[in-house]
Formats: structure tokens, sequence, C-alpha cells
């Protein structure tokens, strides 16, 4: 439970765990406490922005790779299990996503009977 004290111009000053003189209770997701902790929405899209890249950069490896520009072995050990286990996972993920031509209980749910052939 963050309490906060605040400066003569009424700027959060410091931040304590536990309440004290001239502190106030302030709720964590507060937008005030976030700021001044640094969290602001922008730097919680640099995750994202990261994840991308990341992946960005596993297409250019994987295109040298293909071109026979560079060869797996050329990385260093750690780098291809991390390549190889991110493959891994978005196989597997891939296996689990939406199916939408799998089979049901119900049946065909989509007639395919030759609608080329109606007038």
């Amino acid at each position: 439970m963050p309490h906060i004290r605040r400066g003569p111009d009424g700027q959060i000053d410091s931040l304590h765990r536990q309440p004290g003189a001239g502190t106030e209770f302030m709720a964590d997701g507060h937008p005030e406490l976030l700021a001044f902790i640094g969290h602001t929405p922008a730097s919680s899209d640099f995750g994202k922005l990261d994840a991308d890249f990341v992946r960005v950069i596993e297409d250019v490896i994987d295109t040298l790779i293909v071109r026979n520009i560079i060869n797996i072995t050329d990385l260093p050990g750690e780098a291809q299990a991390k390549l190889f286990a991110r493959k891994s996972f978005r196989e597997r993920t891939a296996r689990n996503s939406l199916r939408l031509f799998s089979d049901t209980q119900f049946g065909t749910v989509i007639d395919d009977t030759n609608f080329g052939e109606l007038p």
C-alpha cells in the first residue's frame, strides 16, 4: 500500500511503504503514482514493440538460413536453442489455434452440394 509525501509544489516527492508523518495513502493504479514511478502508457507499448521486433529478427534469420547465407550452426548454441524453442512454441500454438473447418458432432455444417450447377 503506497503512501506518498508531497513537496511544496504539490507534486509527489517520495514514496513509502508505511504511513508516516506528512504522508498520504494513494491507490496502486493512481495515474499520478504511475507517472512518479515512470510507468507511462508509452513504456508499456515498448513490450509490444520488442515482441514484434524479435519476430522480425527471427524471420530475417530464417530467410538467411533458407537462402544458404548462414547455417543454423553458425549461431551460438544458446541462440540456436532459443530459435528452436520459439519455433516449436509457435508450431504448437498454431496447431491449437482456431479451427474453422474441424469435424463437429453436428456433422457437416456447410452444405457443399454442387452450387455451380444451380440455374
